[in-house]
């Protein structure tokens, strides 16, 4: 299985540092740089209150068809069209409650528009996370792999032409962002269909209540965990948008944005880990294999990756969001100054959250592989009521800055509490020199990004490149990145058979 992982996560991550990159920090940020901060941060509120309602889109359905796909293969023919059909019925419903919750908390005119675009888009991109379950629960990885690409790689194309060409005279709008980000997902969504049903045969939708009853039942605590979790991970910038008076509220979830958008390419490229992981990990524990190799050599890889990563923010945070943003037309030099240190301060503390973000992708995955939904729960309960309170208590006097902070909390609280309960409740081996070597590897890491600022060698972005290898370096001599494992396991002529 340690071979299997490591040759999909490779090929996966291939892909997705070809495509990924590009569209946040070539395509999304461009966009933001042309439509403005106040303009982009509505868009960001609105895509982000639609995400909190994500669940009732899925009810759980994904990672419960993921894991039980990955242990039956053969009751895919069997539920496809049943399970489409709820995947339909609950558009339905998402639709409808998303509209009145917007509309009881202000939501008006061209909010209530953009928002039904925005729903659409989630609409799509849940039937395709849930078409996806089916092809890596059949351990399909490679043909995933592309199709988590896919939808990323035609949006780069369209919004590419309508920003570069001039076909549209010069005013590119959010609503056009939003309109290619339909297209894109609706062409994918095809695609991953068709694949499918190669598998499953045709597709006949049903109306099968008891059906819908049993899968709903047993899908409900992922629901229940995904509805908390998405609560306490997107609420930020809604936060901030209501609880600030007036435009400030748009504009600084529009900061807010500009520290998030790195975070959230870190957080794609760490959520590869999770997708190739649940299935894996499900099939094993069915099968009652040893875990502990995979699970010691995943969250060596993730965490080598997120210190290094938090540990290049503290130094070249504001560098990097003077390179990625400009001034705006006719913002004022302070004005600029000071939306650029907001955002420098929110990267921060937000790729320290990802450390535990990246934490949570190994161990949650887990415990979700495990059933240990209960456990899951009430861990998530406590992260969405510890960041409510802190964003309620930050934002009006720190603003976007103070959500951040929550963030930051919430995430490494979640992220000990999985761990703790993780060793617990699988009776997972203690190996104490794995954590000795992160430490090692964070400590280094730091001496090295402040000898390099010290000196002042080169330019910041040379110093950042160098600081980057030094500090892969620096993972292959403690071992958080054992190349000679990784090249035994690439190699080794036998695999378990999966």
């Amino acid at each position: 299985m340690q071979k299997k992982f490591l040759k999909n996560l490779i090929f996966l991550l291939f892909l997705n540092l070809l495509v990924k990159p590009f569209w946040i920090l070539g395509i999304d940020r461009q966009v933001q740089n042309v439509v403005g901060t106040q303009q982009y941060g509505l868009y960001f509120a609105v895509f982000n209150f639609s995400y909190l309602f994500f669940i009732f889109l899925d009810l759980g359905i994904t990672n419960f068809n993921n894991r039980n796909i990955a242990r039956n293969s053969h009751q895919l023919k069997e539920h496809f069209g049943g399970m489409a059909t709820i995947k339909l019925l609950l558009g339905i419903l998402y639709g409808s409650l998303i509209f009145v919750v917007a509309w009881l908390i202000g939501y008006r005119g061209f909010q209530l528009y953009l928002l039904a675009w925005v729903g659409l888009n989630q609409f799509l991109l849940s039937f395709i996370l849930y078409l996806r379950s089916n092809i890596s629960g059949l351990l399909m990885f490679s043909t995933d792999s592309v199709i988590s690409v896919l939808d990323r790689t035609l949006m780069i194309v369209i919004v590419g032409i309508l920003l570069w060409t001039g076909w549209l005279g010069g005013r590119f709008s959010i609503e056009w962002f939003v309109y290619s980000q339909t297209v894109a997902y609706f062409i994918t969504a095809v695609i991953a269909l068709f694949i499918v049903l190669r598998k499953s045969g045709k597709l006949r939708l049903r109306w099968d209540f008891p059906f819908f009853k049993m899968i709903l039942r047993r899908s409900m605590p992922f629901a229940l965990l995904v509805l908390i979790m998405s609560f306490y991970s997107r609420m930020d910038s809604v936060m901030i948008e209501r609880i600030l008076p007036g435009p400030s509220g748009s504009q600084q979830a529009g900061v807010y944005a500009l520290g998030y958008r790195l975070l959230n390419a870190a957080q794609n490229m760490a959520y590869l880990f999770a997708v190739l992981l649940l299935p894996l990990f499900s099939k094993m524990l069915k099968e009652k294999k040893q875990i502990d190799g995979l699970v010691r050599l995943s969250f060596s890889l993730i965490m080598s990756g997120a210190l290094i990563a938090a540990v290049a923010t503290q130094f070249f945070a504001k560098d990097i969001m003077l390179l990625m943003y400009t001034p705006y037309a006719h913002e004022s030099a302070s004005a600029y100054s000071l939306r650029i240190h907001q955002a420098a301060q929110i990267f921060k503390l937000l790729m320290w959250s990802f450390v535990g973000v990246s934490s949570n992708y190994i161990f949650g995955t887990l415990l979700t592989a495990n059933n240990s939904l209960k456990t899951l729960n009430m861990i998530a309960l406590t992260g969405f009521l510890v960041n409510f309170a802190l964003n309620w208590l930050l934002i009006p006097k720190y603003q976007a800055v103070g959500s951040a902070v929550a963030t930051f909390a919430t995430q490494l609280l979640t992220a000990l509490l999985q761990i703790v309960f993780a060793y617990t409740t699988l009776r997972l081996k203690i190996h104490r020199g794995m954590w000795i070597r992160l430490f090692l590897l964070f400590a280094g890491a730091f001496l090295i990004a402040f000898a390099l600022q010290k000196t002042g060698i080169g330019s910041w972005w040379a110093r950042l490149v160098l600081f980057a290898g030094l500090g892969f370096l620096l993972g292959i001599i403690v071992k958080t990145l054992d190349i000679r494992q990784f090249v035994r396991i690439i190699m080794s002529k036998t695999e378990e058979t999966v």
